[in-house]
């Protein structure tokens, strides 16, 4: 019932078949079954930008949403002012995670720091740790510390 994992020669053999798939848009009910890290590498997906993703970030995704839609589609040091100055606990969490994101693009994948600009920013729900807060009569009020899981995306801007 598995999916089958083609080898590096078909990948190569299949290369300009696959990439012209897999990068139509299409609805998500249509989408195509996910790439194995393997298949990837060798195809090249995702050379072409500088992706970090923090998991189980103690900010709850409302309160990561509110800085996340401020530095979408913003150049590099743009996005950086506007997190060193904003006074949110998730815009330092942001702030890390950009910087990563900027590493792995000019480190690992060769992309140039001045045309970077965040693509793609979204903040997923993580789990919530569940408290209890002990109030009179015996009673207990629960208290949800919640989590999220944040991915951004820096590309290269086509000048």
């Amino acid at each position: 019932m598995g999916k089958k994992v083609m080898s590096k020669e078909e990948l190569l053999e299949k290369k300009e078949e696959l990439l012209e798939q897999y990068s139509k848009a299409r609805r998500k009910s249509a989408k195509l079954p996910v790439l194995t890290k393997k298949e990837r590498k060798v195809l090249g997906i995702g050379k072409d930008e500088g992706r970090a993703v923090v998991k189980y970030a103690r900010v709850s995704v409302r309160k990561a949403k509110l800085v996340i839609d401020l530095i979408r589609n913003k150049g590099i040091d743009e996005a950086y002012g506007i997190l060193k100055y904003m006074p949110r606990n998730a815009s330092e969490i942001l702030y890390k995670l950009l910087k990563s994101a900027e590493a792995n693009a000019v480190n690992n994948n060769q992309l140039d720091r001045d045309k970077l600009y965040v693509a793609e920013v979204y903040a997923d729900e993580g789990p919530t740790l569940k408290r209890i807060r002990p109030v009179s009569h015996g009673r207990a009020f629960r208290i949800n510390k919640r989590t999220s899981h944040i991915t951004l995306v820096l590309k290269e801007r086509a000048n």
